[in-house]
């Protein structure tokens, strides 16, 4: 079995332009993700210096609706962090699943990511890359995922020797794509507004097809928000999702909208949800007694 560090790598879960990600197990038997730096990145000054620090903010992150970062080691020679894995279905997979949410319970999703975007830029962090697979139904609620290696917002709006994040199309704000101004906590209430939007209606308010085609319609075009619950709903969503940063609400102001809309009865508490869930908690049971066994 292969280890990083302390940690008992299981399997390759994904992989990006930064590095891969893996099922691991801690040295207490915890079930996580570890993600390592690509090599040639890792060699680069000015990238090590952006991710020491931003994984020492990752790691004072703390919130109901966000997954923890457990452990990191920024100077090795082959940087690496070690996060909580979150198991459920995705936001649009429990969405696709189980239909379309009522207006509380959309008003529940939105103040529960509200809440984890409240977290993450308390410490300094933006995540810059809110989307669909980086929310988890979790039995616990909504998690956010992925912000260990994210855009930090300083004085001014840069990041130790970064440049513009990286964003999901459909997903990120205009200003992300333009870099007309840097991209800070209003990118992630932009990307908040889309995920809304696809859970009220089952469509990306920018439109399906090729980069390029979502990309112009965010750039010139205004959201689709045909089916949204109201007209209360379709005016707030439409404030999230304006061309400008200085035009969308503040991430409290969503969360306080939210929270007065919000049913008081959690949406994944729900037996449908709940279900679904569990049906991910069987899947991971099974892969991890499959691929220890080997």
């Amino acid at each position: 079995m292969v280890r990083l560090a302390d940690y008992r790598l299981v399997s390759q879960l994904g992989d990006s332009g930064t590095g891969t990600a893996h099922l691991a197990r801690s040295p207490a038997g915890q079930v996580v993700v570890v993600k390592r730096v690509r090599e040639p990145l890792a060699a680069e000054p000015l990238f090590r210096a952006r991710y020491r620090w931003e994984t020492e903010a990752a790691r004072a992150v703390r919130g109901p609706f966000t997954a923890a970062v457990l452990d990191a080691d920024p100077e090795a020679a082959v940087p690496w962090l070690a996060a909580e894995f979150c198991v459920g279905p995705s936001l649009s997979e429990a969405v696709a699943a189980l239909g379309l949410p009522d207006p509380g319970a959309l008003a529940a999703i939105g103040a529960s990511l509200a809440g984890a975007l409240t977290a993450i830029h308390a410490t300094g962090l933006v995540h810059g890359d809110l989307k669909p697979a980086n929310v988890v139904v979790t039995p616990a609620g909504p998690k956010v995922v992925d912000f260990g290696v994210a855009k930090a917002a300083v004085p001014g709006g840069g990041t130790p020797g970064v440049g513009e994040p990286v964003g999901s199309p459909g997903f990120m704000a205009p200003e992300q794509i333009t870099h007309a101004v840097p991209a800070g906590a209003p990118a992630d209430v932009f990307a908040l507004g889309a995920l809304l939007g696809l859970c009220a209606t089952g469509r990306n308010p920018h439109g399906a097809g090729n980069a390029p085609h979502v990309i112009h319609r965010t750039l010139h075009e205004q959201p689709d928000l045909v089916g949204v619950p109201d007209q209360e709903w379709e005016a707030f969503l439409a404030r999230c999702l304006a061309k400008s940063p200085y035009a969308r609400p503040t991430v409290p102001e969503v969360l306080a909208w939210c929270v007065a809309r919000a049913t008081p009865y959690p949406w994944w508490e729900q037996e449908e949800v709940a279900a679904l869930i569990h049906v991910h908690e069987e899947s991971l049971a099974e892969r991890l007694s499959a691929e220890e066994q080997d």
